[in-house]
């Protein structure tokens, strides 16, 4: 069946319908092409997506990029003639969409009847459910920075009809059209693969826990290999360098203290503050600094607590669970503030 946007030329010289850009939208929110919004507004973000979607049409054969398996299905398989990435919507990429929608091998993502709802619904259940793999206040600081603590999206408006499960897309700067990784959801869990196989959206997309156990787990593999030890060049250089002689730290607290893994927003606001600069090196003696990020707008931080003034390593960990460069240090920048601002879960932690 032909889609009802098919002949616009959407993204082309004339003005687009709205009710057709806002069908195609929900098309590439459901093919997991669009980050966010069903608003019929032909923007950037829409326009990327078509360009990524085109990319995919001819390039992505369903392998991994990271070996967690192949997806269900190549996308080159529904290619019906498109040749360029334009970021014009035009029959031939209208009909490799539909062939998609139509073939069963393609998993559509999720949606929520009550987004709000099974956003409380999903938090507080993450809140409950405080896990010893890695401390919850952390998880719960990566979930308010990446997914703005939310499972599936909030309809922004009137004209916003977007309720579909939460998407963060990975590329290269260099390469904007090549997503190289997709995180779901609350706990923004990653598949390196695209569509996903119908068990992960069951069992880590739809379902909060199993997204959010994804993340714990994740975390954890950060912080036992890549804050000390291993090999050169996967160790957080900020914790060589302000800690050099000390041994991995879990945390402060016994595993039998109630606050074990739980206190850390007390610690956070125990810890010493300091002003981040723009012109800061990421620590001590680095040669990069905090200004030098290129996803951040805003580079200064006041009153950050010190990771260095923390009695355990996952400041650290957190850091890495990003990556590296100065990204990654304005990232842990924007954890350390959220479990400031995160709840009190532990009884060592302040009201």
């Amino acid at each position: 069946m032909a889609l009802s946007y098919r002949d616009a030329m959407i993204g082309g010289a004339a003005p687009a319908d709205a009710a057709l850009v806002r069908a195609l939208q929900h098309d590439l929110r459901v093919l997991g092409y669009l980050a966010r919004g069903i608003d019929g507004a032909f923007g950037p973000g829409t326009r990327q997506a078509v360009r990524r979607l085109q990319h995919d049409l001819m390039a992505n054969d369903g392998a991994s990029r990271q070996g967690d398996g192949p997806a269900p299905v190549k996308l080159t398989a529904f290619n019906r003639g498109v040749t360029a990435v334009t970021g014009i919507v035009d029959a031939a990429l209208a009909d490799s969409i539909a062939a998609a929608l139509a073939d069963p091998h393609v998993t559509c993502l999720p949606r929520s009847d009550d987004p709000a709802a099974a956003n409380r619904a999903a938090l507080a259940a993450v809140v409950a459910s405080v896990s010893t793999v890695a401390p919850t206040p952390f998880l719960l600081a990566i979930f308010r920075q990446e997914s703005d603590s939310a499972h599936f999206a909030v309809p922004a408006g009137a004209h916003d009809s977007d309720d579909f499960v939460t998407v963060g897309l990975d590329y290269d700067e260099a390469v904007p059209d090549v997503v190289t990784s997709r995180g779901y959801g609350l706990g923004q869990y990653t598949l390196f693969h695209h569509p996903p196989r119908p068990e992960e959206v069951a069992q880590v997309i739809l379902d909060p826990l199993g997204n959010v156990r994804a993340a714990y787990r994740e975390l954890r593999a950060k912080f036992d290999g890549f804050v000390v030890g291993g090999t050169p060049g996967t160790r957080a250089d900020d914790r060589l360098a302000e800690h050099p002689l000390l041994d991995l730290r879990l945390c402060r607290y016994a595993p039998t203290d109630p606050n074990y893994l739980r206190a850390c927003k007390g610690c956070a606001n125990a810890a010493r503050k300091i002003d981040v600069t723009p012109a800061s090196p990421v620590y001590h003696g680095a040669a990069e600094t905090y200004g030098q990020a290129t996803k951040y707008d805003v580079t200064s931080y006041a009153g950050l607590p010190d990771r260095a003034d923390f009695q355990c390593d996952w400041p650290y960990a957190v850091r890495r669970y990003n990556g590296g460069g100065p990204n990654s240090f304005n990232y842990q920048a924007h954890i350390l503030r959220g479990l400031l601002a995160g709840p009190s879960i532990a009884p060592g932690d302040p009201p």
